[in-house]
């Protein structure tokens, strides 16, 4: 999936739960991308994560010590 669509997809769930506080948005995002994303997903997102993070909304960064980290992203 090109990385721009996964930024986007990121985003979309992370402007569902700004809505919310802070922490219950962060714990929502990653809670979603950990029941629905699959491993090749997350695995891509963790690549953008570690590069940067470049055009993802601060609550996915933040988020991120939330979700799963494929095995073989690390």
């Amino acid at each position: 999936m090109p990385a721009d669509k996964l930024i986007y997809m990121a985003n979309q769930i992370a402007r569902f739960f700004e809505s919310m506080p802070h922490e219950q948005a962060v714990k929502g995002v990653a809670a979603h991308i950990n029941d629905f994303w699959e491993p090749r997903m997350r695995r891509q997102l963790f690549q953008v994560l570690d590069t940067g993070g470049l055009g993802l909304r601060p609550v996915v960064i933040d988020a991120a010590k939330d979700i799963r980290r494929p095995a073989d992203a690390a």
